[in-house]
């Protein structure tokens, strides 16, 4: 219990009731304070009260004898105090969770007003059922009064106490604050990323709308190869560029699972890698489109002619395999297949199509590439298709020990190639990959004796027409002008011998087409020209002025097929491609 003695003056009363709750809080519960307690705590605290001094009022025990202040020892404290004492512990009270409980008992102040008593008791903190009634007050005779909030008792000596229910410990309302801003705080977060996670739904659909269109675009390429070009691709490679970078920031922004971000990713990679494999296959478009080109022009110009000689109109080309024909008269520009498979170091070695009378069409294809010494045969893939050729795909890789030169040919699924460092014919089976037959050719130069100009190790160069299998090479005796023999091509026996007066060391190369031999020679680095011929069947030879383009400075070899009655060409490592047209026979 408290003992408060002593009217405090109007600047000290407007103090107490704050200054005793700060003093009050302290308390355990049931302290019993004395007046030394009061005076020790009232020193500590002396910006508290005005001119640093404690209140006039005496906190004492209860029974402890009141000590007077002031001038009447007899001055009773105006009711008021009490009760404003006790709001203020029910205000302080409203904010605990946990209540103690706290005596304080109010000695007889000493006043100049008529003597009144309070006492009080808080029993709720319902503050609402407080009463204010001044008739709440016992007279100086009464021992005690209730009221419905609080007790208080007078004793005989005419000390008022009263009971008052203190908290124990104070509410944390700094705490909670803090609370409530982290709360916001998260709730502020988590409303910015719910929208950014609707911003990447939406995204994620574009993407996938954008995945489907352009799955279906590859799938075309993939089916028809006239459908896709450089144009094509520099479209999707921006596209898939543009989808990469977004996947990206994607992926940095998105929290939460990203199963479906990496999922896209990967697709988008898989898509960059296939773009840039389709790429690197057709640098200078599809064959076919080309082809097509060049049927037109020609088509055009025939119609030119028409008009301005009245020539009548020439019958179509001979069918393939045909040599209803009279010869070659002109050739299209270079189509570029594409670069040898061991790429731009093995710029010498031959390439073409398996020719047999019994299935013309059917074909497979052959790469052979040369030692980067420009000499030696040892490796070679078969294709049985040409989209098998320009994907790199489905390729049979074989081994030989060794081929010379790049004067070899593939005829009924055989391959003829002159034998390393003699003047052999080797006949390899290209179902075995095993060396059939080797026959040495009569009285032939090799090892460079009579090479091509600018072009080695092609002493005996093979060919095949629609008329089976030839050979042109050189001899001492023919001092070093070309011979031409014709094969037996399961014995390799010489059937037949022509000799020309075209020296070899002065042609480029040669190819063989309906039994006549053809023959190029350099005009520059870009330019070559078929400009010899000889008909083994009239025994008949001539110049002739048909200019061939070229994609680099060197033929190495040159391979006819029959049936699609087209060159083939080994250009410093690029394979490439010649249309012939053959003079027609008016019907």
């Amino acid at each position: 219990s408290l003992i408060v003695q002593g009217k405090p003056s109007d600047e000290e009363q407007n103090l107490w009731p704050e200054e005793y709750n700060s003093l009050l809080n302290g308390f355990p519960i049931a302290w019993a304070v004395t007046p030394g307690h009061l005076k020790k705590w009232a020193s500590s605290f002396p910006a508290h009260w005005p001119g640093g001094k404690s209140p006039l009022g005496t906190i004492r025990s209860p029974g402890a004898p009141a000590v007077a202040s002031g001038s009447s020892l007899e001055r009773r404290m105006k009711p008021g105090l009490p009760c404003l004492l006790a709001l203020l512990c029910l205000l302080h009270s409203d904010t605990a969770s946990v209540w103690g409980m706290a005596a304080i008992s109010t000695d007889a102040i000493s006043t100049d007003f008529p003597t009144t008593t309070a006492s009080t008791s808080f029993l709720t903190s319902d503050f609402s059922s407080t009463s204010a009634s001044g008739s709440g007050w016992s007279t100086p005779g009464s021992e005690s009064q209730s009221f419905p909030n609080f007790t208080g008792s007078k004793d005989d000596r005419g000390t008022c106490q009263c009971s008052v229910i203190l908290p124990d410990t104070t509410f944390p309302v700094e705490r909670v604050e803090r609370l409530e801003i982290i709360a916001q705080t998260i709730s502020q977060k988590f409303e910015k990323e719910f929208s950014k996670v609707k911003e990447y739904v939406q995204l994620i659909s574009v993407y996938e709308k954008k995945l489907s269109n352009l799955t279906v675009r590859i799938e075309i390429m993939e089916k028809d190869t006239i459908s896709y070009t450089e144009l094509d691709f520099e479209l999707i490679k921006v596209e898939v560029r543009e989808m990469e970078k977004l996947i990206k920031q994607l992926k940095v922004g998105f929290v939460g699972s990203s199963v479906i971000v990496d999922q896209l990713e990967v697709e988008i990679r898989n898509m960059t890698l296939l773009v840039e494999k389709l790429e690197t296959l057709d640098k200078n478009n599809v064959l076919a489109i080309r082809r097509q080109i060049v049927a037109l022009k020609n088509k055009l110009k025939e119609c030119e002619d028409s008009k301005v000689g009245n020539l009548p109109a020439l019958p179509p080309p001979p069918a393939p395999g045909s040599c209803a024909h009279g010869g070659v008269v002109n050739i299209s520009r270079p189509v570029t297949v594409q670069l040898n498979w061991k790429g731009f170091s093995y710029q010498y070695g031959a390439w073409g199509r398996d020719y047999s009378p019994q299935h013309p069409g059917k074909g497979l294809y052959w790469v052979a590439p040369l030692d980067t010494d420009g000499r030696t045969l040892r490796y070679y893939r078969i294709y049985n298709t040409l989209d098998d050729l320009l994907l790199y795909t489905n390729a049979r890789e074989n081994w030989i020990y060794y081929g010379q030169g790049g004067g070899l040919v593939v005829y009924k699924n055989n391959m003829y190639v002159n034998w390393y460092n003699t003047g052999n014919i080797a006949k390899v089976n290209l179902t075995t990959a095993t060396v059939a037959l080797t026959q040495t050719l009569p009285d032939a130069a090799y090892n460079n004796r009579f090479s091509y100009a600018n072009v080695g190790w092609q002493d005996i160069d093979l060919a095949v027409d629609e008329n089976g299998l030839w050979v042109t090479y050189a001899t001492e005796a023919s001092t070093g002008n070309m011979v031409i023999s014709k094969l037996n091509d399961t014995t390799l026996e010489v059937l037949n011998t022509w000799h020309t007066k075209q020296y070899k060391p002065s042609v480029t190369n040669t190819f063989m087409v309906c039994g006549v031999l053809y023959a190029t020679r350099t005009l520059n680095t870009r330019t070559e020209e078929i400009f010899y011929y000889y008909d083994t069947s009239t025994g008949k030879e001539g110049k002739l002025n048909i200019v061939m383009q070229k994609m680099k400075e060197t033929l190495q070899s040159i391979n006819y097929h029959p049936f699609e009655q087209k060159l083939f060409v080994y250009n410093d490592g690029y394979l490439l491609n010649y249309d012939l047209v053959f003079q027609q026979i008016p019907q």
